[in-house]
């Protein structure tokens, strides 16, 4: 729902009311004072949530370096299998081919 420029022109001449009546009173510099000390209470909590934030991704980085250890001994892990496997490959292939060549010299001598 747009503002019309009757309602647009009323809020601007009555603002500066509203903001004084919700000042209660205060007189310039009081209420000056207070903004500063607003602006120095946010300026403390924006250091303390970046230092969490920090802290998080300390947290996060120290994380991704324990995955990284844990897929290394994955990886090292797997080589082994596959050296095994390569070995027990070579070793079935060598039993077959000695089967075979018994076979071939029993039926020469049949």
């Amino acid at each position: 729902m747009a503002l019309a420029e009757e309602d647009i022109a009323f809020i601007k001449t009555h603002l500066g009311e509203w903001l004084t009546e919700q000042s209660l009173g205060k007189p310039a510099v009081v209420y000056e004072i207070e903004l500063r000390e607003r602006m120095v209470r946010v300026e403390e909590e924006l250091k303390h949530q970046r230092e969490l934030m920090r802290q998080g991704f300390e947290q996060v980085d120290r994380r991704f370096e324990q995955v990284e250890k844990r897929f290394e001994q994955v990886d090292k892990r797997f080589d082994e299998m596959l050296k095994r496997h390569d070995q027990q490959f070579f070793w079935l292939l060598g039993f077959i081919a000695t089967g075979v060549g018994l076979v071939i010299a029993a039926l020469r001598f049949l």
